[in-house]
This record gives structure tokens, sequence and C-alpha cells, in this order.
């Protein structure tokens, strides 16, 4: 059974690139590459994977209407899975004890998560807010891998 390491470890060498798979209404499964991370939850401070989408992407429509999504990280041919319910938390998806300023810096938070680096932090932070970016937090029910 693979570990919250294990997927630290996959997103270390791959730059945090990802499978985020959430069902449609019609019961297949949506599935696109995102970035993400292992970060603290802010609220509950356990483990979660991380993920930013735009506020106007069709997988938040059905993060939203779901509940849960699986997101898989993978290097060369080891690979670790995430299963588990969603916090969402965006311009349109406020969540209790995150203002918009714990927004700011979630964002930031699960981009550095998934490895990323940023020379100006001002020009992100107005990117974000300009693209209406959501954090989904996935709370890991079931871990899976090979690797």
């Amino acid at each position: 059974m693979a570990t919250l390491d294990d997927v630290r470890r996959m997103v270390a060498g791959d730059k945090g690139l990802a499978t985020v798979s959430v069902m449609r209404d019609d019961g297949s499964i949506h599935s696109t590459v995102v970035n993400g991370g292992v970060l603290a939850h802010p609220i509950t401070s356990h483990d979660v994977v991380g993920v930013v989408v735009r506020g106007n992407a069709h997988k938040l429509r059905l993060m939203r209407r779901r509940g849960r999504a699986s997101v898989t990280f993978r290097n060369g041919w080891a690979w670790a899975g995430v299963e588990g319910p969603l916090d969402i938390v965006g311009p349109d998806d406020p969540h209790d004890g995150i203002d918009p300023e714990g927004l700011r810096l979630l964002l930031q938070e699960v981009f550095r998560a998934a490895g990323g680096t940023h020379e100006d932090y001002e020009e992100y932070d107005r990117v974000m807010a300009e693209e209406r970016r959501t954090v989904v937090l996935i709370t890991p029910e079931r871990i899976l891998g090979v690797g």
C-alpha cells in the first residue's frame, strides 16, 4: 500500500504533474492534467493533496457536484494515486475559516507544494484572482501506487 510519502516522491519527480479524475453525470470519467502536491489542510492540519483549477473549468463544476475525486502522480513507471472527498476553496466557493487573504496564501502554498517557484508573487496573485483560481483539497481515503 502506498503512502503520502510516496505521493511526495512522485510530486518531486515530475514537477507535481498529475491526472485528476472525477465522475461525469452520466457515470463516465472526466480526466485532465493538473499540478498538485501534498500540504497541510488549512483548517484541520491533516495532510491532503491540493490542486489548483481555473474557476470556469468543467472539472471544477463536476467536483462541486460529486464531492470526490482521484488524483494520480507519476514518475517514470512509478505512480501513486489518492482518492477521497473534496474541500473546495475559491472565490465562488467560500469556506468557513478561510478569508480572501487565506485563499491567496493557500493558492501559493499549493503552488509551492507542487514544486513551483515564482519570482513575482504579486503577479502570481493577480493572475490567480483574474482566473478565479480555486483550490481543491483531496482528503486521502485510499492511496494506491507502484514503485
